[in-house]
């Protein structure tokens, strides 16, 4: 075990000074900004990229306590306009730092539904972290108060039995359909119910939880976390129904004008791949990221000698892209047994778009970074087997729309890389169906259902919000996406505004 991520040493330290903390009589904002950053305990890289387990093993008691007193109490709570579903930051933390975990998790349940899942996944780093007091004192974010890191594990300590039960108020007589049961379905269901309308979920998979089950890694969030979400949300009274896709097994405007349902709220995510459009992409062992992920993290592909649809042994794999679904694809094929992953970005890593806690564990894992390289050809044998990659070196021109420095191809600099499969992860769009099966449905030229600042779409009773409007977002935005559909559901009913 790594010494400076060891839980243990690291556990002692922290309390040692939690203890000379509580011990000083000044707490001013100085001292507190004089307090070092908590790291993050951590199952070593070596031993890691062989198992599925969660790679961060979470704080202990007294680095959760310590970390949360680097906190200022800002007044103005500048963490709080970072956060999409405006969790009271500074109150939450202010009760973790007085050891009041069971406290601080009941302020943050006040607006989030989901925090051990947006305490692991949600980028804080571009989010509350990003517009921390103390990151900025520093003038560095690594150094801003780790809340996510606290969020989670306040939430972590919570046990089902300790889970307050939720009242629900008696039934309305309204019926609410959800489509789809990631984040922003959830959160949306959730909310519904709670003003005692009768809520089904319907989910095209077999199991629920969106791409917080299908699209992310065991070893980044396990999927325990999200059933327990999913079982607090049955015991509401949510009736869930998978293998349902709507736009085939049922269209849409049927659930609202054969099925009885009030409204329906969209949360269906993108989940359409993009793909580099490059010649060799239809050879044999070339794999979308989202098919690679939803195969490994829903259906065990790893376990091939008792998954129904196994992934083949892959020993040389190259991934294409640089966000946070590359650096997952890349460590799942670490865990599946390859070789040699390359991941292979046309930018540097100043301007990749993943996070740095992601890109570093990828590093330590051994995954193999390509900056300034692009591919432009898939090679394969005759039976129509990936054995290599063509790739072109770049070099950074002027910035582009988004800020970052455009890619300019080097002419002449093409060489080529020995792989026997190739992940595309370079984003994913809207899946066409709903749009050819729903008239008047309004989509924008990204294929992203258009909405207005309530969440509510062109048809009547009609609500949508996450990835199927915003494109590739986070759990948490999405999530707060339907908790503003939701009160805007709530609030139509209490108006009279049903659909039928």
């Amino acid at each position: 075990m790594n010494q400076t991520l060891d839980p243990r040493k690291l556990n002692a330290e922290a309390e040692a000074k939690l203890q000379s903390w509580l011990q000083q009589e000044d707490h001013s904002p100085k001292a507190r900004r004089a307090i070092e950053p908590q790291p993050m305990p951590s199952q070593e890289p070596d031993e890691r990229r062989h198992n599925m387990k969660e790679v961060a093993l979470g704080y202990s008691p007294a680095q959760a306590q310590l970390e949360a007193n680097r906190c200022l109490q800002c007044p103005n709570q500048p963490c709080v306009e970072g956060c999409p579903v405006k969790v009271p930051i500074r109150d939450f933390l202010g009760a973790a730092a007085r050891g009041d975990f069971k406290g601080a998790l009941s302020v943050i349940r006040q607006q989030s539904l989901l925090p051990a899942i947006c305490g692991r996944v949600c980028p804080q780093e571009q989010q509350c972290q990003a517009r921390c007091t103390v990151g900025k004192l520093w003038k560095n974010p690594e150094k801003a108060v780790a809340i996510g890191r606290i969020e989670r594990f306040v939430a972590d300590r919570e046990t089902a039995a300790e889970r307050p039960e939720t009242q629900i108020p008696p039934p309305t007589g309204r019926r609410v359909a959800v489509i789809g049961s990631g984040p922003a379905g959830l959160a949306c269901a959730a909310d519904v119910r709670r003003a005692g309308h009768e809520v089904t979920v319907f989910e095209a998979f077999h199991k629920f939880g969106g791409v917080m089950l299908y699209g992310i890694p065991e070893f980044r969030l396990p999927k325990r976390i999200v059933e327990d979400q999913v079982e607090s949300l049955r015991k509401m009274g949510i009736r869930f129904v998978p293998n349902f896709l709507v736009g085939r097994t049922r269209k849409l405007t049927d659930l609202l004008e054969k099925d009885g349902f009030d409204a329906v709220f969209i949360g269906t995510g993108a989940g359409l791949p993009h793909f580099m459009n490059i010649p060799g992409e239809e050879l044999i062992g070339v794999f979308a990221a989202n098919e690679f992920l939803t195969r490994s993290n829903l259906m065990r592909a790893y376990d091939r000698d008792h998954a129904a649809t196994p992934l083949p042994e892959m020993k040389h794999v190259a991934i294409l892209g640089g966000g946070n679904v590359a650096m997952d694809a890349a460590r799942t094929a670490l865990r599946l047994g390859a070789e040699e992953v390359s991941l292979i970005y046309r930018r540097t890593e100043a301007e990749m778009p993943a996070r740095r806690e992601e890109v570093e564990h990828a590093r330590e894992e051994g995954v193999n970074f390509r900056m300034l390289t692009n591919a432009v050809r898939v090679l394969g044998d005759d039976k129509g087997f990936v054995t290599g990659l063509v790739c072109r070196r770049y070099e950074l021109g002027e910035p582009d729309a988004s800020g970052r420095r455009s890619p300019v191809a080097i002419p002449g600099s093409d060489f080529e890389i020995a792989v026997d499969t190739v992940i595309v992860a370079i984003g994913n769009g809207s899946n066409p169906l709903l749009r050819q099966t729903t008239p008047g449905l309004n989509f924008n030229e990204r294929g992203c259902i258009v909405v207005d600042e309530n969440c509510r779409t062109s048809l009547p009773g009609v609500y949508a919000g996450g990835d199927i409007v915003k494109g590739a977002a986070t759990v948490i935005f999405a999530m707060g996406q339907g908790r503003v559909a939701a009160a805007a559901i709530n609030q139509s009913f209490l108006d009279g505004k049903a659909n039928r």
